[in-house]
């Protein structure tokens, strides 16, 4: 098919013979690195993406006598996750939570093979190296588009409108109309660029189109001719071009070798002055100190997004502390609804690897030696 293109490593990974997903009868050691519940972990029956709720495939991988393994434990050489590796078949981790998977924890795991991502981005995965060792990567294509674009979209207004400082004033009992008015504005007529027109692009571009704006998007395909007249979106093939153009920029692009560090300093400053930047796509594709230096300096009026480099974010990440950002830890792809999706996704992939059956299409990102087009 035309969407896999050959990974660098392929032929070594013929060579080493592939550990594809495909696999006869019999016992199987599951690995599954998801964020702790806590005290939070009863208080929601459909809650299954934490520890606790481990999905909610608990008690039918074991009626099926195979071993699941769930823990938060993910780093480091005396890490929970680190004591099942070398014996584990599959692994499935998270982006809300991800477990780190290195070339050199590929090569630890000789019964690996199998790594599944409960949601959608597979970045913490050395891909080349999965690829290369004969390892099938997969995640539940879909299975938040809708959570996270309007996510997007609810930042897009927190930070036109200056909603935190306001809430601020509120709890802090305060009460200053003009300390939120002099910087808040409608969407209405802005301009919105999305970097990136995949499934959660077009869809927030589709969600902001009653609110009246001028919307724009860079991608390496253009969208499809009809749905791009319907929206009223513009493609612009040269990103440098769109930037400057844009009141609000989304970032809606996978982290590959291409678009980390994407956008640095030099990038930044060829945004319009004031503008709002928002990043739900994955941290590492922003200059953090650049992100943090351009908000304290006024060039960006307000930076939002759930997603960090690394992840859990270090206290002292710049972003915690720079001025006018709407910064959360990664929950916008984790809703309820979206877990249940995304859990009900590694069910079937499961279900279809122990009985030797292909996944859907979509959701491989490396199968039999060869990576996914959006990661090359």
């Amino acid at each position: 098919m035309a969407m896999w293109r050959a990974a660098a490593g392929h032929l070594l990974g013929r060579a080493l013979g592939s550990r594809a997903a495909h696999t006869s009868a019999g016992s199987k050691k599951i690995v599954g690195v998801f964020y702790k519940g806590g005290e939070y972990a009863d208080k929601n029956t459909n809650f299954v993406g934490c520890v606790e709720g481990a999905l909610g495939i608990r008690e039918w991988l074991e009626s099926k006598g195979h071993h699941y393994i769930v823990t938060d434990d993910k780093e480091g050489l005396n890490s929970e996750l680190e004591k099942h590796i070398e014996d584990m078949h599959v692994l499935i981790t998270t982006p809300f939570h991800p477990a780190y998977v290195s070339a050199e924890r590929i090569k630890k795991a000789k019964n690996l093979e199998l790594l599944l991502t409960a949601g959608i981005g597979s970045d913490h995965i050395d891909l080349p190296a999965a690829a290369a060792a004969g390892l099938t990567v997969a995640e539940v294509t879909g299975s938040n588009t809708v959570s996270v674009a309007e996510d997007e979209l609810m930042r897009i207004l927190i930070l036109l409108r200056n909603f935190l400082p306001g809430y601020q004033q509120v709890i802090q009992g305060e009460w200053n109309v003009a300390g939120i008015a002099y910087r808040a504005y409608d969407l209405e007529g802005k301009t919105v660029g999305t970097v990136g027109a995949g499934r959660i692009g077009r869809l927030l571009l589709q969600r902001l189109k009653p609110f009246n704006c001028n919307l724009l998007y860079h991608d390496r395909l253009k969208i499809n001719p009809e749905l791009e007249k319907e929206i009223g979106a513009k493609y612009e093939e040269d990103l440098d071009s769109m930037l400057p153009k844009c009141d609000v920029i989304v970032i809606n692009t996978p982290l590959t070798e291409k678009t980390r560090g994407m956008f640095n300093k030099e990038r930044i400053a060829k945004m319009k002055k004031g503008v709002i930047i928002v990043n739900n796509a994955r941290g590492a594709i922003m200059d953090t100190q650049a992100v943090a230096d351009a908000c304290s300096s006024g060039h960006v009026a307000g930076y939002g997004g759930d997603v960090w480099f690394p992840q859990p974010a270090p206290k002292d990440h710049p972003w915690r502390y720079m001025p006018n950002h709407a910064m959360t830890p990664h929950i916008s792809g984790t809703t309820i609804d979206a877990q249940l999706r995304y859990a009900a996704g590694v069910k079937d992939m499961l279900d279809r690897y122990f009985k030797g059956e292909d996944f859907p299409v979509q959701n491989y990102i490396v199968k039999e030696g060869q990576l996914a087009s959006q990661y090359q």
